[in-house]
């Protein structure tokens, strides 16, 4: 489970390093490497492989490529994804497309968020935080509710 938030730098190729505090939740079965692909909100969503695979089987293929709806989603979630590995530096290389869309430039702010991490310019997540006209309260008490 990934937790935790840190600020990086990305390199001029667009590479970054993956924080010790994070990979140590990497299981074998990812094989150190990631599917990076663009999230709900403005930024990068990172996947270890076997978590993607996870997602791939018990949702992805659930949804039905003739629901027009289902169909898009799955074509605006997938035609940006692209496969790294980690490098000798614990190093994946963002693509450029993904780099624009995030509008990441020289820092990063990466955030572990449970069977993912999230890469994010540092302002922009700010602002998603400030843009939320429910307080942390609120969301907690909404969707931490026991369901039947």
């Amino acid at each position: 489970m990934f937790i935790g938030s840190f600020k990086y730098s990305v390199d001029s190729k667009g590479r970054v390093s993956i924080p010790a505090k994070l990979r140590k939740y990497l299981t074998p079965e990812a094989n150190d490497t990631f599917i990076l692909t663009r999230g709900t909100a403005q930024c990068i969503d990172v996947y270890p492989m076997d978590n993607w695979k996870d997602l791939a089987a018990n949702k992805l293929n659930q949804l039905n490529s003739f629901d027009s709806k289902e169909a898009m989603f799955i074509r605006m979630f997938l035609q940006e994804a692209a496969e790294d590995k980690l490098d000798s530096q614990s190093r994946l290389l963002i693509p450029k497309n993904l780099i624009e869309y995030a509008g990441i430039e020289k820092e990063i702010f990466i955030l572990g968020a449970v069977k993912k991490i999230e890469f994010w310019n540092p302002d922009n997540y700010e602002k998603y935080l400030k843009e939320n006209v429910h307080s942390y309260e609120q969301i907690a008490n909404e969707v931490m509710k026991m369901k039947p």
